[in-house]
């Protein structure tokens, strides 16, 4: 299961640096992970899942819950169809947010992405666009920006009423910047989403082919943002954060060379 192959990988080099929550949404009982920590089983997220956003909400929320919340400076999300590059993983990007202390939020470079080629080796870059692959959180910056008056798995720090999280990633990374907090992007280790599940397995994972989803994903997700923000194009948003990108290394000139 792709699931306990990710936990196992974690484990076998970062072991003694995290604590491992796996959350099930929708999955049937027969086909849990052997990691499950939560397994959230209600009717309709048997049917439709919790997908990204009410998805991390949910865990944050429970962590809030147990106690555990506290307990941590950092926070890794992932999901289960990520595959990382050998060798250490987690202490490299613990490393890297602690030389960064406005750094809220740190992303792995992707071998697809086309962003590989402005970087050097092993090299870190501050950007106003990083997709939500596998991203190490800093506590401080999700306590900066997320919903404190009874948060839950509508609002904790994702939008909830975003149900396929179009452009999630883009309005956490805008937050970020709203509150002097930057995003940045590594090639010092590399996390890939394995596709393969979505275009090939969709009826497994328990969401529509492939192109249907995509464009569900589009509509869906441009209604949201015109409801939320007034925006009527789909650049509206990364070209806000591009703004507010520009606008950090005003206030935060000692940080220019990280730069794009």
């Amino acid at each position: 299961m792709e699931t306990d192959r990710l936990v196992e990988r974690i484990k076998s080099t970062d072991n003694e640096l995290t604590d491992v929550f796996v959350i099930e949404s929708g999955s049937d009982k027969e086909k849990l992970s052997k990691n499950c920590t939560w397994w959230v089983n209600d009717s309709q997220t048997m049917k439709e899942g919790l997908r990204l956003s009410k998805g991390f909400n949910f865990g944050f929320c429970e962590l809030l819950k147990e106690n555990k919340y506290q307990n941590y400076d950092y926070f890794l999300l992932l999901f289960n169809d990520i595959e990382i590059d050998d060798g250490h993983f987690l202490d490299p990007l613990i490393k890297i947010m602690k030389k960064h202390p406005r750094l809220g939020i740190l992303s792995p470079c992707s071998h697809e992405w086309g962003e590989k080629f402005l970087f050097k080796n092993k090299e870190t870059k501050y950007v106003w666009v990083a997709s939500q692959c596998a991203w190490l959180i800093r506590r401080d910056f999700i306590e900066d920006v997320r919903t404190r008056n009874s948060p839950s798995v509508m609002n904790f720090l994702y939008d909830g009423n975003n149900f396929r999280s179009y452009q999630s990633d883009l309005e956490l990374i805008m937050k970020g910047y709203l509150n002097d907090w930057t995003t940045a992007i590594t090639t010092e280790v590399w996390a890939t989403e394995n596709k393969s599940h979505l275009l090939q397995k969709s009826d497994l994972i328990k969401t529509e082919p492939y192109q249907e989803s995509l464009q569900l994903c589009l509509a869906q997700g441009r209604e949201w943002l015109h409801q939320k923000y007034g925006y009527k194009s789909r650049w509206q948003m990364p070209m806000q954060c591009k703004l507010l990108y520009d606008q950090f290394f005003q206030h935060y000139p000692e940080y220019v060379s990280y730069r794009i």
